[in-house]
This record gives C-alpha cells, sequence and structure tokens, in this order.
C-alpha cells in the first residue's frame, strides 16, 4: 500500500509552490493544462486524500488568527496575547484565544475545531501534556496542509516553523549570576519538570552558572514541581530543611509562594533569603517585597508572533518558499526588594 502524501511533499516532489498544487487539484485555469495533469497523476499515484483542513485552505480568508496558550494564571500570556493583539488589530486581523489547560486532548481539539476554514493560522505554545507526550501530529498536519503556524515560548525542535522564543538558559544563567556576584552560594532552584522545555532550559542554565563559578550543584536544593496546584508544601520544605541562601524561581507564582513561606516562618527577603522569579508581572511589581525578576517581554514576543504569521498569510507564495525563521527577544534582569 503507498504512504499517503501532503500537498507540501507534492510540491517540493515536483519543484512547484503548495499554492500551484493546490489550484491543480481544483482544476483551477489558472495553472497550465501540463501542471494540472502533472500534479494530479502524482497525487493519484501516491494516495492523495484532501482532509478538512485541506479542503478550507485557500478557499476564503477570515482575517482572524488564533492563540492557543496552556494556562491564564500566569501573567506572562496575558502580555503575550496583549501583543498578538496590538500587531494583529494594526493589520486588519481579529484574534480568537484558546486555552489547552495544559491538555493535549484540548490543544488537538482546538486545532481540529478551528482549522475547517474558521481561522487563518496559529500563534501556539505547547501544553504541558503535549511535550510529555512528545506528540506533535496535530501541529504537522496543519502545517503541511498550508495552514501556518508560530511556536512561542514553549516549543520544540521536532516542528519545522517559525518560532519565537527568548534563550532561556541565558537568562537563568545571568539570574543565578547575579545571585552568586552578591556572595551568594547556596542557591536553591524552583523549577518545572524536564519535559516542559523551559523548565529544562532554565535549570540547564543554572546549573552552568553554579560550575562556572565552581560551586558544587546540590541535587537537594533542585526542586522539579510536576503538580502546579499543589505545590506549597514542596517549597516550604525546600526553604525550611536545606539552609539556602537564595532562591531562583522560574516563575513568579514559585516565586511570590516562596516569599510567603518565609513570611510564615519569620525568614527575613532578602537579608536571610534572596529570591529572584521569572516573568515581570503584576505579582512581582506589588508583592512584599517587590520580587526580583527576569523580564520576558512579553508584549514583544506577540507582536513578534503576530508580525511573522501575518507576513506569512500575506505573502504566501514567498512564504511557501522561505526557510522558517527563530526570533530570539532579549530579557533583562529587573533589581527590586527581594534581593540583596
Amino acid at each position: 500500500m503507498k504512504r499517503k502524501v501532503t500537498l507540501k511533499e507534492i510540491a517540493k516532489e515536483l519543484d512547484v509552490s503548495i499554492s500551484t498544487v493546490s489550484k491543480s487539484l481544483k482544476n483551477s485555469l489558472e495553472i497550465s493544462e501540463d501542471t494540472r495533469q502533472k500534479v494530479q497523476a502524482f497525487a493519484k499515484l501516491y494516495n492523495y486524500k484532501p482532509n478538512n483542513i485541506a479542503l478550507s485552505l485557500k478557499n476564503r480568508k477570515t482575517k482572524t488568527i488564533c492563540v492557543i496558550i496552556p494556562e491564564i494564571i500566569h501573567h506572562f500570556f496575558a502580555t503575550v496575547i496583549s501583543g498578538v493583539e496590538a500587531v494583529a488589530n494594526e493589520n486588519g486581523y481579529n484574534v480568537i484565544v484558546c486555552l489547552s489547560d495544559e491538555s493535549f486532548d484540548k490543544e488537538v481539539i482546538n486545532m481540529e475545531m478551528l482549522a475547517n476554514g474558521s481561522i487563518d493560522g496559529f500563534i501556539m505554545s505547547l501544553s504541558k501534556e503535549t511535550q510529555q507526550k512528545k506528540d506533535f501530529h496535530h501541529i504537522a498536519e496543519v502545517i503541511n496542509q498550508g495552514m501556518p503556524v508560530v511556536l512561542f515560548d514553549r516549543v520544540t525542535n521536532d516542528i519545522l516553523c517559525d518560532k519565537v522564543i527568548i534563550d532561556d538558559n541565558l537568562a537563568a544563567y545571568n539570574a543565578t549570576q547575579f545571585l552568586i556576584d552578591k556572595g551568594l552560594k547556596k542557591i536553591a532552584i524552583i523549577s518545572t519538570v524536564d519535559y516542559v522545555s523551559v523548565g529544562k532550559l532554565r535549570t540547564d542554565g543554572y546549573r552552568k552558572a553554579l560550575t562556572n563559578n565552581d560551586i558544587k550543584v546540590d541535587e537537594n536544593i533542585i526542586l522539579k514541581i510536576e503538580d502546579t496546584e499543589n505545590f506549597e508544601a514542596s517549597i516550604e520544605n525546600l526553604i525550611l530543611n536545606n539552609e539556602i541562601e537564595a532562591l531562583f524561581a522560574v516563575n513568579e507564582i514559585f516565586a511570590v509562594t516562596a516569599l510567603k513561606i518565609a513570611k510564615k516562618h519569620n525568614i527575613k527577603v532578602p537579608e536571610d533569603l534572596s529570591v529572584i522569579g521569572f516573568t515581570d508581572g503584576i505579582i512581582s511589581k506589588y508583592a512584599t517585597p517587590s520580587i526580583s525578576t527576569v523580564s520576558q517581554n512579553g508584549i514583544k514576543m506577540g507582536g513578534k508572533a503576530a508580525k511573522m504569521l501575518i507576513e506569512r498569510l500575506e505573502n504566501e507564495e514567498e512564504a511557501a518558499e522561505e526557510q522558517y525563521k527563530i526570533e530570539v527577544i532579549e530579557t533583562e534582569l529587573v533589581e527590586r526588594e527581594s534581593t540583596k
């Protein structure tokens, strides 16, 4: 049995654009008879079958894009959506937002539901469960049928598409180095489990900073949290039982929880414990004490993602032949009251 091929694979084999393949399969008179026959013969030979996504391809433009985020508790994703909205609206596009709720199934359902002609393209950050499963077939299918996707923040090397990221490794390295430069050595980290890409990269950056400063990495003070709803006891155990001098948290929810626990046990911040968080959100600014943090520039990230997607949509012929891009957004360390 011959394997099925995609529009993109047919285009590559015949050295034509995806648009030419699509129009040839619809017998468009814009395409020469010779090219149409060649494309149709190839498609028949390799058992090409359009699915719902393919049927919607290029039939109409909705001027609407979808942003899929894994959760809404973190201020970072709100800022990304703001950035997407600003650029999209400037270019006459509407934005709808879907929540995967860290679920692979919800992520798949969202994409299948909207890729039937409801929207023109996706901007998305991968759910935790999708990264754990390493199953990206739903994204690959959308891309293979010609609908552009831009991944941001939580991305994967297994999917070829445009991406917008920060250098998570470097940002974590710089935050840890900042604490080391203040004379602190016993520095803990509160991170996510390793299959969440950003958590692993930030943990790697933390390890690298310690190693480069001849500080032994203590596995006992590397806390990897999987249950993002019930983690307070784990952080309390880390702080009370390890005599740490400083703490680097990979998001501001973990950071503010550390402050709460420190206050509960009369541990003074920053005199007894310095704390740095990640994502410069409202919590970091208005916590007591205010939290030093790595700013991810979410608005800039969202704006760049929207710009990349719209460029793909507005210049389909050229975009089909272009190499995919990875844009790296710069971060900065915002120093506040929670560090010495």
